[in-house]
């Protein structure tokens, strides 16, 4: 049987569920509604109910490593992703991990994300160089998400510093051209630069971005799409986490992601019909 490149994955994804939006499951262990700590697995109990209510109103899900990690709960992780393989094929899975190492490392954690955790895509930190993303672009079917332009207001510190004619973030997305043989890239561009998400679809084509910092960082969506969208409508996975998952810390919270998930849903496809 041959696999879907990641590629193919998404194209499913947003034809299935005629939906650019992205999940992230970030479960502070602090932030837990008390009616999932009656469960042995908390994390994975409210997972799988945030993943339920709002899997019909999103392509994907973006777990984010750190919140697993961070208590031992790293079967909680491999539980979540197990989860939405099992229920919900179409919904590729991004483990949120930003590596970059040197090419034996990045061996292994190209492993953990892909072997161990069996997820779809890793994002990755370019700044040690090309080599560095190989190990991952080595596995043809995955994909591989690069920091380009990221959404946290530090991010101008190195991103914005000219290359010669281009900024560091525009010398990535250049690069990625190159380092897209195996056609499974993703470039990280945040929402709240919505002209350089411009800038850099002018760049790399059609490549698709992950864009995170609508919501609680205030990304503005309409111009979002409007400097993102392909021609036929889609190239964007357009990442809501907090803003979603938080909805309520109550014990409605699942029913509250579920509500949320779907205005952002609405609320996104409302513009792209309108351009």
């Amino acid at each position: 049987m041959i696999k879907k490149s990641f590629l193919e994955q998404l194209k499913t994804a947003w034809k299935k569920t005629n939906s650019l939006l992205c999940v992230g499951l970030d479960p502070d262990f602090r932030k837990l509604p008390d009616s999932v700590f009656l469960s042995e697995s908390p994390i994975f109990e409210f997972n799988r109910k945030i993943i339920d209510q709002t899997a019909q109103y999103c392509c994907c899900f973006k777990p984010q490593i750190a919140y697993y990690s961070a208590y031992s709960a790293e079967d909680q992780l491999e539980q979540t992703i197990a989860y939405i393989k099992s229920n919900y094929p179409y919904h590729p899975v991004i483990l949120d991990a930003k590596r970059g190492d040197i090419g034996a490392t990045a061996s292994m954690y190209a492993r953990e994300a892909f072997s161990r955790y069996g997820a779809d895509a890793v994002t990755v930190n370019p700044y040690m160089g090309g080599d560095t993303l190989q190990p991952f672009l080595d596995y043809e079917d995955k994909g591989v998400v690069v920091l380009c332009r990221t959404s946290n207001e530090g991010s101008a510190e190195f991103q914005t510093l000219q290359c010669g004619e281009r900024s560091l973030a525009h010398e990535v997305a250049h690069q990625s051209l190159g380092w897209n043989k195996n056609d499974n890239i993703v470039l990280v561009v945040g929402a709240t630069y919505p002209e350089e998400i411009g800038q850099i679809r002018a760049i790399v084509g059609d490549i698709p971005l992950l864009v995170p910092g609508v919501g609680a960082q205030g990304g503005e969506l309409r111009a979002v799409l409007e400097n993102g969208l392909l021609e036929d409508k889609t190239g964007l996975l357009i990442n809501s986490s907090r803003g979603i998952i938080y909805a309520s810390g109550d014990s409605d919270f699942a029913d509250a992601a579920g509500e949320a998930a779907h205005v952002l849903s609405a609320e996104i496809n409302a513009i792209r019909a309108a351009l």
